[in-house]
């Protein structure tokens, strides 16, 4: 089945993390923000190798489909995401993220995920040169700038960020293809004007949205400070 997400350059788009939601309440808050106006639902994906850090399984996946009533944005952040995209397809991710800093063949990753239906997206980290991607392009729905180092909610904006995505922006453009850039990682209603400037169009966001006294409130404000 071909994926809900279907790139629209210019469109901004809202994707709250569950990384920083309360998952006693999980199920609550996702619809919170569903009705609070989010786009997406971003899933962190963490193997403890690539990152730190464990996170979400297929089955979180899985029991989010059709239920969130919203796509579902996964960010795979393992060491091998050539054994994880099949498990997240078949349990209803409708964008596999990858980062080009993986083990695995990055072309190979990417043309599987496509034949699962799904739709491809590609990551690098804040230190990774953006012309990495540019062999990728003509494979991919999305590039994800991380806007922190990997691994962990809750980290603050990279003053380098905005250089990132820039150069991702300029790379996107040359394709002449609809491609979206997202950003993850510091962002909130300020930070999400400034990778708005730099060419973002699809926007992260976990404690901004999850920690704050009215969620629904931080993510307009979000939308707002994106709209430039």
């Amino acid at each position: 089945m071909t994926s809900q997400i279907a790139p629209e350059n210019g469109k901004i788009l809202i994707a709250p993390s569950i990384l920083s939601a309360d998952l006693w309440q999980l199920g609550t808050q996702v619809e919170m923000v569903r009705q609070a106006g989010a786009d997406w639902i971003h899933v962190d994906v963490m193997d403890g190798h690539f990152v730190p850090n464990l996170s979400f399984g297929p089955a979180t996946v899985k029991s989010l489909k059709g239920r969130a009533q919203l796509p579902l944005d996964v960010h795979l952040m393992v060491q091998h995401p050539s054994r994880f995209i099949v498990p997240f397809a078949k349990a209803g991710a409708d964008l596999l993220t990858v980062h080009i800093e993986a083990a695995d063949d990055v072309k190979d990753v990417l043309l599987a995920i496509k034949n699962l239906g799904v739709r491809t997206g590609l990551s690098i980290k804040p230190d990774t040169d953006p012309a990495r991607i540019k062999p990728f392009l003509p494979l991919l729905d999305l590039v994800l700038v991380m806007t922190v180092q990997p691994g962990f909610g809750g980290q603050g904006f990279l003053p380098n960020s905005p250089v990132q995505i820039q150069a991702v922006r300029e790379l996107i453009n040359q394709a002449d293809r609809p491609i979206y850039l997202e950003v993850d990682g510091g962002i909130n209603a300020q930070t999400a004007h400034t990778a708005a400037q730099a060419g973002a169009n699809v926007f992260v966001a976990g404690n901004a949205i999850f920690a704050a006294e009215n969620p629904a409130q931080a993510l307009a404000d979000i939308r707002q400070a994106a709209q430039i």
